[in-house]
């Protein structure tokens, strides 16, 4: 079982480039044992949480990649012209649709550590005839753009699978612009739980075993320096777990 904090993100990039070959290959993205979850929280997960008339403008190899917990693009009110962050962007989903909101005056980055879903992502965005669409190689503790860069950041499901969370926020506040926001769908615990407790829901790679609690999302986004935080929890994925929409605006 993977301990130290190398082994977990190890095994997290491991399993992501098993979706991307999945993918590849024809199939469905959750092969690869993703954050798709199991057969009680399917319908939690994936593209089911995009409406028809997104899926029918994207790739279907982009639409089978979608391992998130939800739809971050119809809650980041995205405006033309806008520069656009996605943290952990997969087969770019969510990149190839922000960077349709923002025109072609706007710029929409992917940031991923998976080679094998950066060239999947790449090859959708093309596919999709997308060219304000650029995908980074990196991991978000490290986000490698320079500080107050970016209008919106938003990230679908990926924040939960962090080994230093508080270095993921702190990044995504200097990469921000001073009124910069975010729109994040992630997977939330309910205050009650325990972090041994949430383990016992799931595995880290799952999207359980790593996911904050409520209260420690705000809390932490509070200390990176965010404003109006509000974490809305929107379905259950597990006892005592639930996808979430995360919002705030960066002070200063």
């Amino acid at each position: 079982m993977a301990t130290s904090a190398d082994e977990l993100r190890e095994e997290v990039r491991r399993r992501y480039a098993e979706s991307a070959r999945a993918v590849t290959r024809g199939g469905c993205g959750c092969g690869g044992g993703s954050c798709c979850g199991d057969e009680e929280s399917s319908g939690a997960f994936g593209e089911a949480l995009y409406d028809a008339e997104q899926r029918g403008d994207l790739p279907e190899a982009a639409a089978l990649a979608s391992l998130g917990c939800g739809n971050p693009t119809a809650v980041a009110e995205l405006r033309e012209g806008e520069v656009v962050l996605d943290l952990g962007s997969g087969g770019g989903i969510d990149v190839i649709l922000s960077a349709r909101r923002v025109g072609p005056t706007g710029v929409a980055y992917g940031l991923d550590m998976t080679d094998e879903m950066l060239a999947l992502a790449q090859r959708n965005a093309r596919e999709a005839g997308v060219v304000n669409a650029h995908f980074l190689r990196g991991v978000i503790e490290q986000i490698p753009l320079p500080a107050s860069s970016v209008d919106v950041v938003i990230s679908n499901c990926v924040i939960n699978l962090s080994v230093d969370k508080p270095a993921v926020l702190a990044e995504i506040a200097r990469v921000l612009r001073p009124g910069g926001r975010i729109g994040i769908s992630d997977v939330v615990a309910e205050d009650r739980l325990t972090p041994e407790q949430r383990a016992e829901r799931g595995s880290y790679v799952g999207c359980i075993a790593g996911a904050l609690s409520k209260a420690e999302y705000e809390a932490g986004l509070q200390a990176a320096g965010f404003a109006q935080v509000s974490v809305e929890l929107t379905h259950r994925v597990a006892d005592g777990m639930h996808a979430a929409i995360v919002k705030a605006v960066k002070t200063g």
